[in-house]
């Protein structure tokens, strides 16, 4: 440990689906400095979702040096007392890359898009299992979310990849692969791993063993040498290179983003978060054995801190759309002109006046798994203004993590979740959205149950920073969970009644059944 008069500091990588961040946090893991930077979103045809991961590496630089500048101007010697970097990302998105130009063979396929559908469709004929063959092993039903199926589209699409795969000059990653190697040193011998949270979303990983699934590569004809090394979520993986700032430092820490957030929620067996980003993402810790769900959920990893550390399973619930929305009526409606906005707009009116709104824009996810349902906006009358829609939209995130939280209670049972010291169930929350007030207001109306926002409402890079320090010596296991600092959380408890309650979960199930099926109007 260090000694308690130096400066120490421990910093995390943030990269997200829409931007990236680094932010710097001190011994107490309270945030120094910050710098944070949007990409471009390349949208080729509907449906599709594409990053350059080039700019992606360029925007980690580009903010990792400015945030340190930030802290020298705040009298943080962060060059000095920098003991460690973690790396959290957005998950399942997928890279090929040539192992001897260190350059993308493809844009990367960013987790929502959609374009893998009729892989989906091919692969659930084929298969014996359907289309949770894959399911006892890995997790994981076929889906355009998982990488797997991104990986096999550019295998049979893209001659540049069929050309490296067959040249053994081809590598896969998804972000925190992509990121490691390229900040590890690159074509001069940069490391190519990837973390078990990660790995645990490709539909590739055998939960049980935390290794690549041989049947599994065997079944998709993926060549196990293209793929990364998985390691735990808490050890060092390898230092800075000379072409990054802060060369020589550490990185020792790795968890995709939704993991990262369970562990900056410090979410022990049976307790619950929910990140709202862009979509949203809702996470029950099982404890230390997969759980299968018949209720439409993922068998995930948690996190693993260490090598030899336990393995804490989840069982996931994933929104495609959720802060989605509020960017699709801001940017391709003007119905606002910032986020922030529509809170303020929402709040115009003192319901949504019977419109109920399904942002099922590629499909849903958990619990239902449609990829042909369309997004849609019903109960529209002449009475209907712009604030009922922004407050349907508002609504339509809760209705959606409610669904999820639902599908958890039956599959994880009375005895699968913590229940407070009133025999509540507690959700804690966290993401840029559980800014708005309205917002998590209405989360626990039609939830029922009250909602924990915690004064720092970045957990996800803060779960990064804790699984690298623990790894650097900076802090214990303990210490963390103890809680490095105890703060402010602010709590929303429901108003609505439980017959109206009853009455909107009614409605919102009947919204999105008119949803389904609706994949060739735009044809």
């Amino acid at each position: 440990m260090a000694g308690e008069g130096e400066e120490v500091y421990v910093a995390a990588i943030d990269q997200g689906t829409t931007s990236t961040r680094f932010i710097v946090y001190d011994r107490h893991a309270k945030p120094v400095a910050s710098h944070q930077l949007e990409f471009k979103q390349h949208y080729p045809e509907a449906g599709w979702v594409e990053h350059d991961p080039m700019e992606i590496i360029e925007t980690v630089k580009v903010c990792m040096k400015e945030a340190v500048e930030k802290a020298k101007d705040g009298k943080f010697n962060v060059v000095a007392g920098l003991k460690a970097i973690g790396i959290t990302n957005q998950r399942e998105t997928t890279v090929m890359w040539s192992k001897s130009t260190g350059l993308p063979l493809y844009n990367a396929i960013v987790w929502m898009d959609a374009r893998t559908s009729p892989v989906c469709r091919r692969l659930e004929s084929e298969l014996s299992g359907g289309r949770t063959h894959f399911v006892e092993t890995c997790g994981l039903p076929i889906s355009t979310y998982f990488s797997a199926l991104k990986l096999l589209w550019l295998m049979e699409n893209v001659d540049a990849v069929k050309d490296a795969v067959r040249n053994s000059d081809a590598l896969f990653g998804t972000i925190d692969t992509w990121l490691i190697w390229n900040l590890t040193g690159g074509v001069h011998g940069g490391q190519h791993v990837t973390d078990c949270s990660n790995a645990s979303r490709t539909m590739l990983m055998n939960l049980k063993t935390l290794d690549w699934d041989k049947p599994a590569l065997d079944a998709l004809g993926v060549p196990a040498e293209i793929l990364p090394k998985i390691i735990s979520n808490s050890e060092k993986i390898g230092v800075v290179a000379k072409e990054f700032p802060l060369a020589g430092v550490p990185i020792s820490g790795c968890l995709g983003d939704q993991h990262a957030a369970m562990l900056g929620q410090l979410c022990r067996m049976g307790e619950a978060k929910s990140t709202y980003g862009t979509g949203a993402f809702i996470l029950l810790n099982t404890g230390e054995e997969p759980t299968q769900s018949s209720h439409g959920l993922l068998s995930t990893i948690a996190y693993k801190l260490g090598p030899t550390a336990p393995t804490n399973y989840a069982l996931e619930g994933s929104i495609a759309i959720a802060g989605a929305a509020v960017q699709w009526l801001r940017d391709s409606l003007g119905i606002i002109q910032t986020a922030a906005e529509i809170e303020k707009l929402a709040e115009t009116v003192s319901d949504s006046g019977g419109v109920y709104f399904v942002p099922a824009f590629n499909g849903l996810f958990a619990p239902w798994w449609r990829d042909d349902a369309r997004g849609i906006c019903i109960g529209i009358t002449r009475f209907t203004n712009k604030g009922h829609i922004a407050r349907a939209v508002l609504e339509s995130m809760c209705f959606q993590v409610n669904d999820v939280l639902s599908s958890m209670h039956k599959d994880a049972g009375e005895a699968g979740e913590v229940k407070s010291a009133e025999g509540e169930f507690l959700l804690r929350v966290d993401g840029g959205a559980t800014v708005n007030n309205l917002l998590m207001q209405i989360q626990a109306d039609l939830l029922g149950s009250p909602v924990m926002r915690p004064a720092d409402i970045e957990t996800t890079a803060l779960g990064a920073a804790y699984a690298a320090g623990i790894a650097a010596g900076v802090w214990t296991k303990e210490q963390v969970f103890a809680g490095l600092h105890k703060e402010n959380t602010t709590v929303f408890r429901p108003k609505l009644d439980e017959i109206h309650r009853k009455k909107r979960a009614d409605s919102w199930y009947k919204a999105v059944s008119r949803s389904f099926d609706l994949a060739d109007l735009s044809l």
